[in-house]
C-alpha cells in the first residue's frame, strides 16, 4: 500500500516517526498523523430451501467467478445497513441481515481490511443482476460451483457454513 507523501491536511512533506507504536507519516508543520485504517467488508450468507444465493462478479478483481453479495461499508454507514444496500444494488432483492456469522481477514491481498460475514434473510424484490454482478442465481447446495469461486475463503465458509 502507498503512503501519504504529503499532508492532507496543509500540503507540507511528510516525515516518518515511530508513533503509537509503528513507524508512521506524520506532519511537522500541523501534527497530522497517517494511521492507516483497514477497510471494512461485508457479506451475505443467504441459504433458503437448501439453495445459496450467490453472483457473479462483473468487476475486478476476479470478475466473472461466483461469490456472495458483499461489498465495502462507506464511512457512514452501519454495517447491517452497508450490506442490506450491497445485496439491494448486486440483486435487487431486499434483505434483513442478521447475526455475525464469522469474522474472515479480507480476501483481496491488494486491499488490507476485515470481511464480515452476516447470516441474511430475504425479505422482498425480484432476483435481477445489478451494478458490478452480470449475473445472479440460486444454487442448490449439491450444485454450488466450487471451481468457479472468487476467493478461496468462500470455498471454506459454504463448505462449513452450509453442511
Amino acid at each position: 500500500m502507498e503512503r501519504y507523501r504529503f499532508c492532507p491536511l496543509c500540503s507540507h512533506a511528510l516525515e516518518e516517526r515511530h508513533l503509537f507504536g509503528a513507524d508512521r507519516a506524520w506532519c511537522p508543520a500541523c501534527g497530522f498523523i497517517h494511521f492507516r485504517d483497514p477497510k471494512l467488508a461485508v457479506g451475505a450468507l443467504i441459504v433458503e430451501d437448501g439453495r445459496v444465493l450467490l453472483v457473479r462478479r462483473g468487476v475486478v478483481p476476479r470478475r466473472g467467478y461466483w461469490a456472495m453479495p458483499s461489498g465495502f461499508v462507506e464511512y457512514d454507514e452501519h454495517p447491517r445497513e452497508a450490506l442490506a444496500r450491497e445485496i439491494r444494488e448486486e440483486t435487487g432483492l431486499e434483505a434483513e441481515v442478521g447475526r455475525v456469522v464469522e469474522v474472515y481477514p479480507m480476501a483481496d491481498p491488494n486491499k488490507k481490511g476485515v470481511f464480515l460475514l452476516f447470516e441474511t434473510r430475504i425479505t422482498g424484490g425480484e432476483l435481477t443482476p445489478g451494478d458490478d454482478v452480470s449475473e445472479a442465481r440460486w444454487f442448490p447446495l449439491e450444485d454450488i460451483p466450487w471451481e468457479e469461486m472468487a476467493f478461496p475463503q468462500l470455498k471454506e465458509v459454504l463448505n462449513h457454513e452450509t453442511h
